[in-house]
């Protein structure tokens, strides 16, 4: 007797889904393209709503800004860094400082023993700042500065700095991260309540707007977002959020859109999926466009425009393996040059478990210049634009990070959304479910929960604790206390307390203090007595 064979049962597609829990199709056409965005097809470079970069040429005219992060425990050993990388071909400074500097501390103050000499530079007053960038023209290399709590200070003597040179402050160029909304989500180097703080970063703004206009104030971080555990349509969503916030406090003091709003930028972070970074960032750049056109009413090309660096997140790197890291810091490289970043940043492979050493900064150097001049990244402009896949999801970001922002405005505005913890709520819950999937197999990681091996363990290259570096540094300090005109430091210090006691924008006080060599902690000090301080909510 014949048996009838059992028919095979049809094998389903496994469904596959972003970190952004956009599902993603086995196949994308024209017209899934066009059901999100019937325009897409007349969108060009540098025109409006900038979908495809914010310039009509883009790299093919000037390759982006190559930026890497470096501070080291001493003023005299960061400017030995920043020489190497310049004399390798670095076209930009991104200065780190140390955890005291960032708080609002001198180094000689008891809470920054044992962090002076360790991680980042020490910067007490502008004799700091004079031998840091000792022999590096500030016209020639800009500086971006990572600092936030302590922003107001670092841009005065910056800009102090500068004066003392004999630069025009009118075309003096550069950056100071200085968004201090993002701290009190991700990184906690905050020092006064949340309505200070704002006040402080909006003060900068304002001052450059009318007295150093080629400068950017701020750099606003979807990056920490990020690094925090957000996902990357929260990341673009907040990260607006925070800059509407300081925009409308800017207006409130009677400064139009189209005075400050060129000199906004932003700082994005790039790890997890090819296609999905790109596209959180067209689809961004697009809405940033419209929420200035449509929103604020801005005039200028200039005030629609999404600036921003992006480079490697440490996040997505591993202590496990780490020499996959050279890898995938090539591949985040590749999506920010694809996705028309202004400046590139990239972490070192080791940096997952140590600062940079000198061989691993020039190959995370190297990465990038290989790209600029070896692969032809740079001969056309948005070589993705006109992808199926990749404008769907361009739209479907666009969507999303709107929606987002809603649920932000539903909270009460971000700035209420930070001072209830709502926002640090949400980047916690979505911290815990992605490790979790990670830890569970659910989310793979090369090296971490597949591809693993056993392995001897390896000698790895540590930055050293210099204890040398924080007493030398405490003795300066306490030479320029020695040798300063006493009577002009004590005389701005009180001119700064009036300033805020009266509500005045600060950064003019701040600057004649840092020219007569008033110390961080010092100033800090003074405002702290005003302004008071910030104690976290604590949720249980």
């Amino acid at each position: 007797m014949e048996t009838t064979k059992p028919k095979a049962k049809k094998e389903e597609l496994k469904k596959v889904f972003l970190e952004s829990g956009l599902e993603v199709n086995s196949l994308y056409t024209h017209d899934d393209v066009l059901k999100g965005n019937p325009e897409t097809d007349k969108e060009l470079p540098g025109k409006y709503p900038f979908t495809r970069g914010i310039h009509p040429l883009m790299y093919r005219k000037r390759p982006f800004t190559i930026r890497q992060y470096a501070g080291f425990a001493s003023p005299e050993e960061t400017n030995e860094r920043f020489q190497f990388l310049i004399k390798n071909g670095q076209t930009g400074l991104n200065v780190a400082f140390d955890l005291p500097t960032q708080c609002g501390l001198d180094s000689d103050d008891p809470r920054a023993l044992g962090e002076v000499g360790r991680v980042g530079m020490a910067i007490d007053t502008l004799n700091d700042f004079e031998t840091a960038f000792n022999n590096i023209d500030l016209e020639q290399i800009t500086v971006s500065m990572t600092i936030n709590g302590s922003a107001l200070v670092m841009m005065a003597m910056y800009f102090a700095l500068a004066e003392k040179r004999g630069y025009d402050l009118k075309n003096l160029r550069g950056t100071a991260q200085n968004d201090i909304l993002k701290e009190f989500i991700g990184r906690g180097t905050w020092i006064f309540p949340v309505d200070k703080s704002v006040k402080l970063v909006v003060d900068t703004i304002e001052y450059c707007a009318k007295e150093i206009p080629k400068y950017s104030p701020v750099s606003v971080c979807g990056y920490h977002i990020r690094e925090s555990g957000a996902n990357p349509i929260q990341e673009m969503a907040y990260a607006f959020c925070i800059a509407k916030a300081y925009s409308d406090e800017t207006l409130k003091r009677g400064i139009s859109i189209d005075e400050f709003a060129s000199r906004l930028s932003y700082n994005f972070d790039i790890y997890g999926n090819f296609f999905e970074q790109i596209a959180k960032f067209r689809g961004g750049r697009r809405l940033w466009a419209k929420i200035m056109k449509e929103e604020y009413g801005a005039k200028k090309e200039e005030s629609c425009w999404m600036r921003m660096i992006a480079g490697g997140g440490g996040a997505g790197l591993t202590k496990e393996q780490p020499e996959n890291n050279i890898v995938r810091t090539a591949y985040y490289a590749l999506i920010s040059a694809l996705s028309g970043t202004q400046t590139m940043a990239l972490c070192t492979y080791d940096e997952a478990f140590t600062i940079p050493t000198e061989k691993s900064a020039e190959i995370a150097l190297r990465t990038m210049q290989i790209m600029i001049h070896e692969m032809g990244i740079c001969d056309t402009v948005d070589p993705l634009g006109g992808s199926y896949y990749v404008e769907t999801l361009t739209n479907q970001f666009e969507d999303n990070i709107r929606k987002e922002m809603k649920k932000v405005d539903a909270w009460g505005g971000i700035i209420n959304a930070v001072a209830t913890g709502k926002i640090q709520e949400a980047v916690s819950h979505q911290a815990y479910f992605r490790e979790k999937a990670v830890q569970d197999g659910v989310v793979p990681k090369v090296g971490v929960n597949c591809f693993k091996r056993e392995e001897e363990a390896k000698t790895v290259e540590f930055h050293p604790y210099n204890i040398e570096a924080a007493n030398n540094q405490m003795q300066k300090l306490k030479k320029i206390k020695s040798t300063r005109d006493a009577g002009k430091a004590k005389e701005a210090l009180g001119k700064l307390r009036t300033d805020a006691t009266e509500n005045k924008n600060l950064m003019p006080a701040t600057i004649n203090a840092v020219k007569a060599y008033a110390s961080v902690g010092e100033i800090f000090q003074v405002l702290k007595e005003v302004y008071g301080e910030y104690n976290e909510p604590i949720f249980f």
